[in-house]
């Protein structure tokens, strides 16, 4: 599979969604990827990366933003409320604010700096007690209290169960955003991202179908 792939894939589900062209915000993720790799996509004209360490995104970007202009980076893995301030440097997005905690410390820190990425907020879906993320019966108090401490709230994000239909899931946390006047969702991997299209994806998250397998060494 190649970038180019996986382009015209999106295009063809949000045609087949009724959807307008371009609705649907594809992200690289570019995590635990040789730079080569990510430099090819960047050659290509692809912008839009995900990341799911603070500290590799340190390690990789800065190098890449000196040779390409216009990167986005969005930050899709867990957050540590220590490395929040170093985050703001790096992504123009977070999609992974699982826990009021974290809230705050970002809240706080977009007082102090005069900015804020966008936000995504995580549900937990499945309710799996090893996997980050916000029980569904706790999200709506969740999205009302982070939009009391005036933070960029954008939309929600979830990573299903590996061995439940997605599609359940996309369809819950559409449900729960629809309810919540938010817009964004950040649904969708390699495997499943024109189901979610379908179910009203904004942003897909796309690694291993553009990047090919990632050696984790």
């Amino acid at each position: 599979m190649s970038l180019n792939d996986i382009q015209s894939r999106i295009r063809k589900a949000e045609a087949k969604a009724g959807r307008t062209s371009g609705d649907v915000t594809l992200i690289a993720v570019s995590k635990v990827q040789p730079n080569q790799r990510v430099e090819e996509v960047l050659t290509q004209g692809h912008r839009i990366f995900g990341e799911n360490r603070v500290q590799e995104a340190a390690g990789k970007w800065p190098g890449f933003r000196e040779q390409f202009d216009g990167i986005e980076l969005h930050l899709i893995g867990p957050l540590q409320t220590n490395k929040a301030r170093q985050a703001f440097e790096l992504f123009q997005s977070i999609h992974s604010v699982d826990r009021p905690k974290l809230a705050t410390t970002i809240a706080r820190l977009a007082q102090e700096m005069g900015h804020c990425p966008d936000l995504f907020l995580q549900i937990n879906t499945g309710e799996e007690p090893q996997k980050a993320g916000v029980l569904p019966r706790d999200s709506d108090t969740f999205i009302n209290d982070c939009k009391a401490l005036d933070l960029p709230v954008r939309g929600l994000m979830c990573i299903p169960p590996a061995d439940e239909e997605p599609s359940l899931h996309f369809a819950l946390l559409a449900k729960i955003a629809k309810r919540n006047g938010l817009s964004g969702l950040s649904i969708g991997m390699s495997g499943d991202f024109e189901t979610a299209i379908a179910l009203g994806a904004t942003h897909v998250r796309v690694g291993s179908a553009i990047f090919g397998a990632r050696d984790y060494g």
